[in-house]
């Protein structure tokens, strides 16, 4: 009896969930190899290991030959009678031919192939349990690193976090228990593997989905993602139920909600906007709070270009273009900010515009508005405050003085009755 070998094949069983059967299935093709080597080149050579005893026993198919040339292959009809009284020439007789203490070297010869074999009995099972949990999201322990990659002790099996589905930010101690979205069930060189994944945006939504009952019932929606892993992610709400906030609820309860989001993501910051059909609205919100105050839309090359202040720039932009960045991907479209050009006029040009502002008054020429800007008097109220010997004083204007001064009345009198006009219109 091979103690050991049941106690292997009871461990895997029950804690692998691999049948009896697959086991040992897998164990006699291991244990084959190195009965060849024992036994040698029999022919049609067999393992056979008893189930619940865990013997381990060689067969080979013998052709009955009235002269033994190979010993491996032939059985004399003298020697095959004992077995079979009726044997004859030509007959196949499969008989045992272990030798002594085969199962010790057979279990020694074929350790690493057993094992082998194992594993690839356990990851056929992968397929089968987990095809149908890719998008999941599942909870398991740090067991080791290979090179930047972790595995992850998923309980019967193992998973495999790649390095480029890490957040940046985080670092795992062995031991940890994390939890996994999971990406996809692929076929590896010794297997189906297992990939999990935390930067994936998809982690973040079925986050949500645990989180926010409102959306696993479909009363909101999420219209749309965008995340840089470890760093910051948008995310698009929206519910066609008017009595619901859909930002409020996924923010919940004093906040609570989005706060066990943001501790699972080790502090990663989630903004929550509610989505909009109008390109503007919903670029506003996703910006928000900066403060936007124009926008130039491109429907066809799906390009929008935005004005702000200079003091909204930084905010509108976000540190390193993150905000605007993860608005692009969020929205769908192109962004520029660009910051408000506020042009300062010069002195020379308040100066034209002055004189050419007094030029247009009837009765004014524009000499004589150059006289007044260039005196000090650049609108129409200072012509009303002056005197007749303020202008008599100008050398230019001294002849002028009075027509100067009733052009300057009447056109304020015009003026006060164009505004009542307007106001009795109105």
């Amino acid at each position: 009896m091979n103690a050991d070998l049941v106690a292997v094949l009871e461990y895997w069983e029950k804690e692998k969930g691999i049948s009896r059967e697959a086991l040992i299935s897998a164990v006699q093709d291991a244990l084959l190899q190195a009965a060849k080597k024992a036994v040698g080149p029999a022919r049609e050579l067999r393992v056979s290991i008893h189930p619940q005893s865990g013997d381990i026993k060689a067969f080979a198919r013998l052709l009955v030959s009235e002269q033994v040339i190979s010993k491996h292959d032939q059985i004399s009809v003298f020697d095959a009678r004992r077995i079979k009284p009726d044997a004859k020439p030509g007959d196949e007789l499969e008989l045992e031919v272990t030798p002594a203490g085969f199962g010790r070297i057979a279990a020694q010869n074929a350790k690493q192939a057993l094992i082998q074999q194992l594993r690839k009995a356990e990851k056929s099972l992968i397929l089968t349990e987990f095809k149908d949990r890719v998008g999941e999201i599942i909870s398991g322990t740090v067991r080791r690193f290979d090179r930047s990659d972790v595995i992850i002790d998923l309980g019967r099996y193992e998973g495999l976090l790649p390095h480029n589905e890490r957040a940046p930010t985080e670092e795992y101690q062995i031991g940890e228990r994390i939890r996994c979205y999971v990406q996809e069930v692929r076929q590896g060189p010794s297997g189906p593997d297992i990939i999990l994944s935390r930067a994936d945006p998809q982690f973040v939504i079925k986050l949500f989905q645990l989180e926010v009952s409102e959306i696993n019932d479909g009363t909101i929606q999420i219209k749309g993602i965008a995340r840089e892993p470890g760093f910051r992610t948008k995310l698009a709400v929206w519910t066609r139920d008017e009595r619901v906030d859909p930002v409020g609820a996924c923010v919940g309860l004093r906040g609570q909600r989005v706060k066990s989001i943001v501790r699972e993501l080790n502090n990663e910051k989630v903004d929550i906007i509610r989505w909009d059909p109008d390109i503007r609205t919903f670029v506003t919100n996703a910006l928000a709070p900066a403060q936007l105050k124009a926008f130039d839309i491109d429907e066809v090359r799906r390009r929008v270009r935005i004005l702000v202040s200079e003091d909204q720039l930084s905010l509108a932009i976000g540190k390193r273009g993150q905000n605007a960045r993860l608005t692009a991907k969020l929205t769908g479209w192109q962004i520029d900010i660009e910051p408000e050009v506020v042009v300062t006029k010069g002195f020379e040009q308040k100066v034209a515009e002055a004189v050419q502002a007094l030029a247009g008054i009837p009765g004014i020429t524009q000499a004589q508005a150059d006289s007044l800007v260039h005196h000090g008097m650049t609108r129409l109220e200072d012509l009303l405050e002056a005197e007749q010997a303020d202008l008599e004083s100008i050398p230019d204007l001294a002849e002028h003085a009075g027509a100067i001064l009733e052009a300057a009345k009447a056109e304020a009198a015009r003026r006060t009755i164009s505004i009542s006009d307007a106001t009795v219109s109105g």
